[in-house]
């Protein structure tokens, strides 16, 4: 081969090599970017706790209360509203983390040091997510767990447990958009549960973290398949696998004919146990529940924009007498048939 082919040929290869590494340093750049695109959003607001207790469970926001309720308002057991930003936890530190960046605007570090007094309901720049706490007694022993998601009213109307984008009626194409643009796949919902002695006091033995996870099986791009979210701690998922939670993605269709103030939804199966704790009468059980975006998660990406709005519903049940207990987190009430108002934005 002559010198110049020879020279021609080792040309293109270089350009080719160059383009390999630009692509990749592209894709790199994007990853890089996933926290810090989501940084704006989405703020949480007008979400509700129901407890229903036809098993003598009884829940307050204050343990010392004279008066225990069957029903307590979620807005109760929080300080203020707050928004969510891409955070993660760390069972090893059982603590949460928020990314660091470089003044070139990367990541550069996930280890900001994250706590429920300075970084939870707040809706400045030291908001980071949401937690409200209450307690539960009941007068016989139980066994609590997350309700599964149920339709009624013919599937315009659910119940039970499950996180989904909240539809919005978009007048002019008259259809629903998916307010939750992606950000319902990169939700999580921790139970952090304290037994205590009946005065609320004396822990009984270490807490224990829960987490949930909704629409596990569908990711924001739309490919199937269930993916574990790595720990930063170095682990597969965030915590031990009999402390996850997983349900299938709960979605909405259109009613036929197309309706505003209505939209047909199927929701989620869990796909694990759905157990939280066991309550005995001479015990309470300290409950505060976190709502956060995971930036861990593999669909916590660029495509989710600056807004989102969640429609969520957490529901709990107890097995003692085979009827409901602890009845939900819920936005606010749909009418019926369900309304697409923004319960959780």
């Amino acid at each position: 081969m002559s010198k110049p082919k020879q020279k021609l040929k080792t040309t293109k290869r270089l350009m080719l090599l160059f383009y390999v590494v630009l692509i990749l340093m592209t894709l790199f750049t994007v990853a890089s970017y996933t926290w810090f695109s989501l940084s704006r959003t989405p703020e949480v607001s007008d979400m509700a706790l129901y407890v229903n207790s036809p098993t003598g469970m009884e829940i307050s926001a204050d343990p010392f209360a004279e008066e225990w309720q069957l029903q307590l308002s979620f807005a109760d057991t929080l300080d203020a509203d707050g928004i969510l930003k891409p955070i993660t936890w760390s069972e090893e530190d059982q603590m949460f983390y928020a990314a660091s960046y470089g003044i070139d605007g990367r990541i550069s570090d996930i280890g900001e040091p994250l706590n429920d007094q300075r970084h939870a309901n707040k809706d400045n720049a030291d908001g980071y997510y949401i937690v409200g706490t209450f307690y539960a007694r009941t007068d016989q022993e139980v066994t609590v767990s997350l309700s599964p998601a149920v339709e009624v009213k013919e599937g315009l109307q659910g119940s039970g447990t499950f996180v989904i984008g909240t539809p919005l009626w978009n007048a002019e194409e008259i259809i629903h958009n998916n307010g939750g643009s992606g950000a319902e796949y990169a939700i999580r919902i921790g139970f952090k549960i304290q037994k205590t002695t009946s005065n609320g006091i004396t822990n009984k033995g270490p807490a224990t973290f829960i987490i949930y996870e909704p629409n596990s099986d569908r990711h924001i791009d739309d490919t199937r398949g269930y993916a574990d979210t790595p720990s930063i701690d170095g682990g597969a998922s965030l915590v031990p696998t009999d402390r996850l939670i997983r349900q299938t993605t709960s979605t909405w269709t259109e009613a036929y004919p197309v309706q505003r103030e209505a939209v047909i939804h199927t929701l989620g199966e869990f796909e694990t146990n759905t157990d939280l704790f066991t309550l005995e009468p001479d015990e309470l059980a300290r409950i505060s529940v976190y709502v956060w975006l995971e930036g861990q998660d593999v669909d916590c990406t660029n495509v989710i924009g600056h807004e989102a709005q969640i429609l969520a519903s957490i529901q709990f049940a107890t097995n003692s007498s085979g009827q409901s207990g602890l009845v939900p987190i819920e936005p606010t009430a749909p009418a019926e048939p369900s309304e697409t108002t923004d319960p959780v934005e």
